[in-house]
Formats: structure tokens, sequence, C-alpha cells
């Protein structure tokens, strides 16, 4: 058994742990789950090596073992996979090389390396858990959900004996999932424990044996999953109970915004055509790989478009860059906010204010007084919880992250809102706190065009839904008439020969 002990963990201004205990058995799936900020991943950091400043202790059958960086625990048998991937991977090496990464960097001194042996080694692994992939092939030409069982499989070939799986369905389709599963029971059944930290509480009952909820940074308890339900688990997690998940907002639709007609362009788009207008929801449904990253891409001036227009409010724009698309009156909060949409290492003032920078300066000065009053008028006003506005992001939640990527456009003359998968990774609390701001935008006016594969949140925040399938829109739905099976069914590729 692993165990760890009062854990107590500190950022600038943040108590981010609190004598958290948690305990895990060999061969058992242990889901983690609590709210954005409530020290899910904090505390598997400090587990995985990432964190050496904690107070508290860690034992392995009842003997304590010192982890302060990833090799302690990669000789503990404790390895982590984080939702950002690609961190993790040498885009540019082979499979095989990536699986045996540190078998490579490890060998002995003067030991020639059978690139024969290390390929072979690697086919095994990816064997033995029931994947087919070319070990020949660079990492960067894989889709995400074939990187994350490469580290999986290093993770076998490391010889773990616990797996943290961090967030690991966000980014995978249904079909993608149930592989992962189906992977993860095999390891379970091999005695390895599998620590499983997701939002998604329909596949922590479908998976998990035991969950652990964290709130605020302490813990609320450990349960059997038989005594649960996921009503209970919201509460605990919340410490309260969640009414609406899905608030809408009663608006009245004015005239169309953007209208865009046979739009065909970089990232596999063609022959797309949609409209948004004022005060106006409008879904944009898919399975992961549909295109719909791509479109929203495309529209805010990122790529190419070799065929057709954009129209916002009858005048035809042709954005080359996201600049332009800002200017024209676009605003999009990306997919990858860590990697597009905020600057982790930059204050939460800083990612307010850098879209509308320029309302804040006189001449070449900034205008320092007037940038930290806007700051906080907004930070009130979406309720970002930050000690002040001085705060780095990256000490921030994700929920919390997420509302800086949304909020800062509130400060723009944006007229439509592009939001693209905008509450992945995301708790349910802070779900609900971002559709209502959403919600709150359009009743002013502007238009949404709102990308999810998420269906539940497709069907409860919007009022017209387009459903896409490999680059363009197949079906156009309104989303009182009708279902989430309806949406499955064309976004699968259902009715393309109607």
């Amino acid at each position: 058994m692993l165990k760890m002990k009062n854990i107590t963990k500190s950022f600038p201004g943040v108590k981010a742990l609190e004598n958290v205990d948690f305990e895990v058995e060999l061969g058992e799936v242990h889901a983690m789950i609590g709210a954005n900020g409530a020290g899910k991943s904090t505390l598997m950091k400090i587990l995985a090596g990432a964190y050496e400043d904690y107070e508290g202790e860690i034992s392995i059958d009842n003997n304590k073992v010192e982890i302060n960086n990833p090799i302690d625990a990669k000789r503990n048998g404790i390895v982590i996979v984080y939702q950002e991937v690609d961190t993790a991977l040498i885009p540019y090496l082979t499979v095989a090389e990536n699986i045996m990464m540190d078998y490579i960097i490890e060998g002995k001194e003067g030991t020639l390396i059978s690139w024969n042996d290390i390929k072979g080694q690697a086919k095994k692994v990816i064997s033995d858990i029931g994947l087919d992939i070319n070990v020949n092939q660079t990492v960067n030409k894989l889709p995400l959900s074939e990187k994350q069982m490469v580290l999986i499989g290093r993770a076998v070939f490391q010889d773990a004996k616990y797996l943290i799986l961090d967030e690991p369905t966000a980014p995978l389709s249904v079909e993608e999932t149930n592989k992962l599963f189906d992977i993860v029971k095999k390891l379970k059944n091999e005695g390895m424990s599998i620590i499983f930290i997701s939002h998604r509480l329909n596949e922590v009952f479908q998976i998990a044996e035991k969950i652990t909820v964290l709130r605020d940074g302490k813990i609320v308890g450990t349960f059997d999953i038989d005594d649960m339900t996921i009503d209970k688990a919201v509460e605990k997690m919340l410490g309260k109970k969640l009414e609406n998940n899905y608030p809408k907002v009663e608006t009245k639709i004015g005239n169309t915004i953007l209208e865009v007609e046979n739009l065909s362009g970089t990232g596999g788009i063609h022959n797309v055509s949609l409209s948004v207008r004022e005060g106006e929801i409008v879904g944009l449904a898919g399975l992961v790989g549909a295109g719909k990253t791509e479109l929203c891409k495309l529209i805010f001036g990122e790529g190419n478009i070799t065929e057709g227009e954009i129209r916002l409010k009858g005048k035809r724009i042709k954005p080359k860059i996201p600049a332009q698309a800002v200017r024209y009156g676009l605003a999009l909060v990306p997919e990858e906010r860590r990697k597009e949409g905020i600057l982790v290492y930059e204050s939460v003032e800083t990612n307010i204010t850098l879209p509308t920078l320029e309302k804040y300066c006189k001449g070449i000065f900034m205008q320092k007084n007037k940038i930290k009053q806007v700051s906080r008028e907004l930070i009130k006003q979406v309720a970002i919880k930050t000690p002040s506005e001085k705060q780095l992001v990256a000490y921030l939640s994700g929920g919390n992250q997420q509302k800086v990527a949304v909020g800062k456009w509130f400060l723009s003359d944006a007229e439509v809102f592009i939001l693209d998968e905008v509450t992945k990774g995301v708790d349910v609390g802070s779900k609900v706190e971002i559709y209502e701001l959403i919600g709150g935008l359009v009743h002013q006016g502007t238009g949404a065009l709102y990308a999810s594969c998420e269906f539940g949140e497709i069907l409860g925040l919007t009022d017209r839904i387009y459903v896409m399938y490999n680059g363009t829109i197949v079906k156009e739905l309104v989303t009182k008439d009708t279902t989430e099976e309806e949406l499955l069914y064309y976004a699968a590729g259902g009715g393309l020969g109607e």
C-alpha cells in the first residue's frame, strides 16, 4: 500500500494542500475528484516528484520513502501521465525511442545500443497492452490519443506499480476512451494501481473502485464507488447541491451578425456554411477530429482560406492573422488554454488587459493605475479566485485560468465570441459559472459560436446546432427539437447519403 500522510503545500499567497491523507492499494483503480483548485494535481505532482518543497510523509508498504524529484518517484514505481502529453515526449524521435527513453539514457557507459533490441522491446510493450502502433513512426505524426498510449507504454516498460493519469480522457473520443479503459483494466488485473484524476464523473463511475474527494486543499473523504452516486459526488466536491447544470439565459434573438459561406481552407475544412445572430448561442457539435477547432481557428484568421467568405454584419472580412480578426470584432477562446489562451507566467492583470492594451495607454506609456482598476473590476465581475491581480496565472486553478481566458474579452468590443471546448478540464461548479458568463455576453446582444464534443453542454446551452463531420457541416438542427442520440448519429457520419 502507498500512503501519503499530512501532506501540506503552499504557493505564494495560496495554501494548496493542508494535512491531506491519501492511500491506494496495489491492483486498484482509485479516482481522485474535486473542483478546480481543490488540490488534486498538486497532490499528484508531489507524489510524482514534481514538487520537493512540501510537508508530510510518503510511505510504501509502511516504509517511509523520500520523493523529491521524478527520478525518486520512478525508483519507487510511481509514474505520471500529464494531461499535456507533448511535454513528456520528444516529437522527432520514434515511438520506440520515446518508450525506451530511460533505457537509452541510463545505459551502461561504453555499451553499444542495439537499435533492433530497442525496437523489439518497444513492440512487445505495445503489443502487451493491446495496441497496434508502428514503433518506427515519429511521435509528432501520432494523434493525441496514441501519444498518450506511448506514455502508458513507457510506464509499463519502467515496471510502474502506480500509474497516475491526469485528465486522460479530456482530448479523447468515445471510442478512444473505451480503448484506454480496456488498457486500464488490463494493467489493474496485472497488479498495477491506477490513480485516475477526472472531471468527467460518468467515466469515474465507469472505471473506478474507490473515490477520494478533495475540497479547498483538504480531504473530504474516501468512498467505495458502490456507496456513491454522481449527485452525491458533486455535493461533496462543492459542499452544496448543484441545482441547475445548464443555466440557459433567455435572450431576444436579433439580426444576423456572422455569416460563413462555402468556407474551405487549412485543417481540412471544406464547404462550411453557418450563421450566428445577435443574442444567440450557436452550437458546433462533433466528435474529436471532426474539424471544430480547425474551423474556429480559420474563422479567427489562423490559416489560409482557399474558398468561400466570411461576413460580419453584412460586410465581407478576410482576417489573415488573429490580430485582424480582433479588430474586425471577433474573439476566440481556444481549446488549449495554456498553450494559446493565456500567458501562464504573466500576471492575471497582464492577461486580462493584453487584448485591449491600447485602451490603457497614453502615447507610448501605459496607465498602470487604470490597468489595475480595470483588472480588479473584471476579477470581481467574473469571480476569478486570486489573491490579487498580480498573481501569476500559472498558480490559479484550471477553472480560474479559463475564467481569465474568457473574461479578458469582456473588455473588448467583440461582436462574436468563438468558444472552443471552453470547459475542457473544468469542474462542474466552474462550468456553471462559465455558462453564466457566456449567457451574460449574449444577453448584451453579442453572438456566440460554441464548439464542443460534450453533447449535453450543446443541448443545455444553445439555440441552434451545426453538426460537423470530417471537416464540414453535415446537419443544422434546432436545439429544442433534437436529442443527444440524433447529434451522435450525424456526428458519427450518419445520414451522409440522405
